[in-house]
């Protein structure tokens, strides 16, 4: 019997498919379990306590060890890429980032986005995308939220340009917009198991740490934690992609490996919970040392028992001297891969 043909792959939308007011709703949702904070840890040097242990987590109040906040985060990233980034030249930012719940093994995670700007580029080749990306648990709860935007390749370069939409958002959140999760309490923290005695007096408005380690991203580490993440991200898997050829290293996989790093200073800062802004300066490619350094821009108490809140900017290099961020020209120096700007939850 002859099979009737038509098209049955999806190239990915291009950036005159979107209109603003758009909802998109992401495929295969994902279980997740203990396998993901595994693979997690072996990928990056995380230590954090509180993602470590589950006995470690019910003193604190929680009745067990959550998933990592960034693994929660690239899974929901994941499920969005097919849909906003597949045809993307770069991830530019993001703002307005909360975790509103912490993900534990067993829950399933989807995604959905609505699409709250578009502005073609005077090159009139691409345009710059902005969504609000909503991750879900299985009973519909939002377990976090964050917009982020992203420059997309046009299909068909005499499509007309689409009315400019360029959202508002805040620079940065206030205490107030930071969701604490529910039983949090750090009156009984073990310093000494956690690993570090700075608790969060310790800390100045305006201090800088430099997290003095550093790791070489390998190719084959970089691979894995994409297809992990189901991130389809051409730039990221195909070499051909590019006119260098080289394969482009995912950003979240930048923004966990600086993470990991922060430990070395910020063992303490154990829950992330907001995105204040974020941009990928500058291209990562396989061979990159990461290093990464800190600098405290907030304090804040909060109403949980023991907790208080913390705002940093965290920023990734490749090697280079720490505490540089910009040249006279207010541009990024070459070396900076990372600018990161999160509110954490840290021990009184």
């Amino acid at each position: 019997m002859a099979s009737a043909t038509g098209q049955k792959t999806d190239p990915g939308r291009f950036f005159e498919d979107y209109r603003v007011g758009q909802v998109i709703r992401h495929a295969v949702p994902r279980t997740v379990s203990g396998g993901e904070r595994a693979l997690y840890h072996a990928l990056y040097p995380a230590r954090h306590a509180l993602y470590s242990s589950d006995e470690f987590a019910r003193v604190c109040g929680l009745p067990s060890s959550p998933i990592d906040d960034l693994a929660a985060f690239h899974i929901v990233f994941g499920k969005t890429v097919p849909d906003v980034s597949l045809n993307a030249v770069a991830n530019l930012g993001y703002a307005e980032g909360r975790w509103l719940k912490p993900v534990y093994p067993g829950d399933t995670l989807r995604s959905e986005s609505e699409v709250i700007g578009l502005k073609q580029n005077s090159n009139g080749k691409t345009g710059v995308v902005w969504v609000r990306t909503r991750g879900m648990n299985q009973r519909g709860e939002a377990v976090m939220e964050y917009c982020r935007w992203v420059m997309v390749r046009k299909r068909d370069l005499d499509a007309p340009a689409p009315e400019t939409v360029v959202p508002e958002l805040k620079p940065a959140l206030s205490a107030a917009d930071l969701v604490v999760p529910e039983g949090l309490d750090f009156s009984s923290y073990d310093f000494r198991l956690a690993g570090e005695p700075h608790r969060w007096g310790d800390y100045e408005i305006g201090e800088t740490i430099d997290h003095v380690d550093g790791v070489t991203i390998e190719e084959a580490e970089h691979m894995m934690a994409t297809r992990l993440w189901q991130n389809t991200a051409k730039v990221h898997f195909d070499a051909t992609f590019r006119p260098d050829g080289r394969r482009l290293i995912y950003g979240g996989h930048v923004i966990s490996m600086a993470r990991a790093l922060s430990f070395n200073g910020l063992a303490n800062a154990q829950m992330i919970v907001a995105l204040n802004a974020g941009a990928h300066a500058n291209p990562c490619f396989a061979g990159d040392t990461v290093k990464a350094w800190s600098e405290v821009l907030d304090k804040a108490e909060t109403g949980a028992p023991g907790v208080g809140a913390i705002r940093l900017r965290l920023v990734a290099t490749r090697g280079g001297e720490p505490f540089r961020l910009k040249g006279e020209d207010g541009k990024y120096l070459p070396e900076v891969l990372l600018d990161l700007d999160y509110w954490a939850l840290m021990p009184m």
